[in-house]
């Protein structure tokens, strides 16, 4: 009798503390990363969100100087309510809404010249070689033609920012010259963004920002969220949209399951699967998609990811069951990849490394 007391005062007291563990595992966590933005590692971080086996294992803010769209709005306390510029990974979400518009047949298919979807234009179908671009050269940023977004987004030498201040933002996009065959160079592209973009709304009738929320935003419970209208008064389909880190992380949730939310097919499976599939090789090694970028290894990906201007990142890695949000105001800096880099590597992979 005094032993099996013994083993149930042994099997309660396991029971109790393995909750405080777990609670402790997050604490650590979460933690390393405020000691580490302390300390002057991680500057202009803004926020952390990690979900691991469904379950939020670190939940960080910190007040700093933002900005909306490239306006400043100075020093933000930012919290979970906050909605935050997303930047490029804006350009992952309209690719969604692109699956959403085509499994509704009101978009172009993928293998559809691209010219062609756009008659207002007759002088550029003369070009033989336009011809070839086609819908999923768009989406993939193999279009072909000369794009050079090397430069700051303050500079009108860069080709996004060229294209804003153009008369006609679609024609700039659709006219720059050719130096590629279609489909066989990648070029990072905020112009072929804006290209399908363009396409949704066409198909749709209806402004991109209406369209996601009815169809992407609201099945995903999103309310709190605004796209930047552009100097022609069009949502940025490349770089306005701003979100919650919840909001993005459900966002990363629903493509982790295949485009499913709480039991409702939310982004058509096979767009979800096509989207983050090996499409072109993009110069530092990674690989990219529809819109996605993609690691280096394994078919599927190991990893994918949106990725923004200033160190916003959304990263899904299914083999781990992980989705990871990361917010930062280091807007324009060459080097800004360098703080989600360190939160993902350093920080959050190695608190989930033995789980």
């Amino acid at each position: 009798m005094k032993q099996a007391l013994e083993f149930f005062t042994v099997i309660l007291a396991v029971c109790l503390l393995v909750p405080i563990l777990a609670q402790a595992d997050e604490t650590m966590l979460e933690g390393k990363i405020k000691q580490a933005y302390a300390d002057g590692k991680l500057k202009g971080l803004h926020s952390v969100l990690v979900l691991h086996k469904g379950k939020m294992i670190a939940e960080v803010y910190f007040p700093g100087m933002d900005q909306r769209w490239g306006v400043d709005l100075g020093i933000v306390p930012h919290n979970a309510d906050s909605i935050h510029d997303l930047r490029s990974v804006t350009k992952s979400i309209t690719g969604l809404l692109y699956g959403i518009a085509l499994s509704e047949g009101l978009v172009p298919g993928l293998d559809e010249p691209l010219v062609a979807q756009f008659p207002e234009y007759p002088d550029l179908m003369k070009d033989p070689e336009r011809q070839k671009i086609l819908v999923r050269h768009a989406l993939t940023m193999t279009m072909g033609v000369q794009w050079d977004e090397s430069l700051p987004y303050t500079s009108t030498r860069n080709s996004e920012i060229a294209m804003t201040f153009s008369a006609d933002p679609i024609e700039y996009a659709l006219s720059q010259p050719m130096d590629h065959k279609p489909g066989s160079h990648w070029t990072y592209s905020g112009g072929a963004t804006a290209l399908i973009g363009a396409l949704i709304q066409k198909g749709v009738g209806m402004p991109l920002d209406v369209y996601a929320k009815q169809k992407l935003f609201e099945p995903l419970g999103i309310e709190n969220f605004e796209w930047v209208k552009d100097l022609k008064g069009q949502p940025a389909a490349a770089s306005g949209l701003r979100l919650t880190a919840h909001d993005l992380a459900k966002i990363g949730t629903m493509m982790m399951h295949k485009g499913a939310w709480e039991g409702h097919q939310v982004v058509p499976r096979a767009w979800v699967e096509e989207s983050v599939s090996p499409a072109a090789t993009v110069p530092d090694g990674l690989r990219y998609g529809f819109f996605w970028w993609l690691a280096d290894e394994g078919n599927p990906p190991y990893w994918f990811a949106g990725f923004g201007n200033g160190g916003q990142r959304l990263t899904v890695n299914a083999n781990r069951d992980m989705v990871v949000v990361i917010y930062a105001g280091n807007y324009n800096k060459p080097d800004a990849w360098k703080v989600p880099a360190a939160v993902i590597l350093d920080y959050v992979i190695p608190a989930t490394a033995s789980q």
